[in-house]
């Protein structure tokens, strides 16, 4: 099979009249899938109403079945066709943060494919703040199961070539508009809960939340080892590099003796570091994933960066670390996840 690229600029005045997008909607319609961007990653759109067209999500990817996808709409009506019973603080979340990255987690309707929920009885959706992704969804008039456009346990894709890298081949077609924004996939939070609770921290960060709803539980499993996930997919590795990732807390220092104890058993290393430590570090690749003082920078270049180091065929990745605060909460979950919770402490 062909991937076929659809070139579109978001800044088209009328995008829903956009032939580009009648095209790639039409595949979605037919059954096909369609990569396509969002304000976070691209996601690998399906008709989520169709079990035969999100079966080929998992196949595409390579991604087990117990793993749920997230379902995205670009109008509130479409919501009522997904979805029953909506307690009065998802009604809040929506009205402060959708169109956004922020992921509902609600009662399902018999509608949505049980492909799509992983037999649970919830369906993960949201509304993405992006004009290409709006357009593309209301011009296909379906619900739209994506989740990231990549081969499973890769580096989720932010352009269209990372996708291409990945799934050339494989899918229907992709719609490049240009690098996403927020660099890493929503937050996701159970709104069935009596308090909700924080499934993956993302794009909205809990702060935020709490700023509207007050105080939200953190899923066990994103801060316990062997909390069972509530979510399956939460327990699997993702967004890693091909080389071994190890994330370093600690000093420059102690990370450059890491590096250098490792050049001298003849390995090639990588740094992953900011561009305030570029310069610090002596390696056989450093690369540079956003500015410290501005975690939004990091957020938006991490995944990037780690496939940037496929190019460079390092034996070994050293990351830095970041803070627990913020969308650093969101960096640091991907970070480790990518490394497989790889970790070195610094005595």
């Amino acid at each position: 099979m062909k991937t076929h690229v659809f070139f579109v600029d978001k800044n088209v005045d009328d995008l829903n009249s956009c032939p580009q997008i009648t095209q790639a909607a039409s595949y979605l319609q037919r059954g096909d899938l369609v990569a396509f961007p969002t304000e976070t990653v691209y996601g690998l759109g399906a008709n989520a109403m169709s079990t035969a067209a999100v079966e080929n999500i998992f196949i595409a990817k390579g991604r087990p079945s117990d793993n749920p996808l997230i379902v995205h709409i670009a109008t509130t009506e479409q919501l009522y066709d997904i979805v029953c019973d909506i307690p009065p603080v998802a009604y809040t979340l929506m009205e402060h943060f959708w169109p956004g990255p922020l992921t509902l987690v609600l009662p399902k309707k018999e509608a949505v494919s049980p492909r799509v929920t992983a037999g649970l009885n919830t369906v993960a959706v949201r509304m993405p703040n992006h004009p290409i992704a709006l357009a593309l969804i209301k011009a296909s008039g379906l619900p739209i199961a994506a989740p990231s456009a990549n081969r499973s346990g890769r580096p989720s894709p932010t352009t269209a070539k990372h996708v291409l890298d990945d799934l050339d081949g494989r899918i229907a077609a992709v719609v490049d508009g240009g690098q996403t924004g927020v660099g890493v996939e929503s937050t996701v939070i159970d709104c069935t809960t009596a308090i909700p609770t924080i499934l993956r921290p993302g794009g909205v960060t809990k702060e935020d939340i709490e700023r509207v709803i007050g105080v939200v539980n953190i899923d066990r499993a994103l801060v316990e080892k062997e909390a069972v996930p509530k979510s399956p997919g939460m327990k699997y590795t993702h967004y890693a590099p091909k080389a071994p990732l190890v994330v370093v807390h600690g000093s420059s220092v102690f990370l450059q003796q890491l590096v250098n104890e490792k050049r001298a058993d003849g390995f090639k290393v990588g740094v992953l570091t900011t561009e305030e430590g570029r310069h610090t570090y002596e390696a056989d690749v450093v690369i540079s994933c956003g500015q410290r003082h501005d975690l939004r920078t990091v957020a938006k270049k991490l995944y990037d960066a780690l496939r940037t180091f496929d190019t460079t065929n390092v034996d070994i990745i050293y990351s830095e670390s970041f803070p627990y605060e913020g969308i650093g909460v969101a960096i640091m979950n991907r970070l480790l996840k990518a490394a497989g919770h790889e970790q070195m402490m610094e005595k």
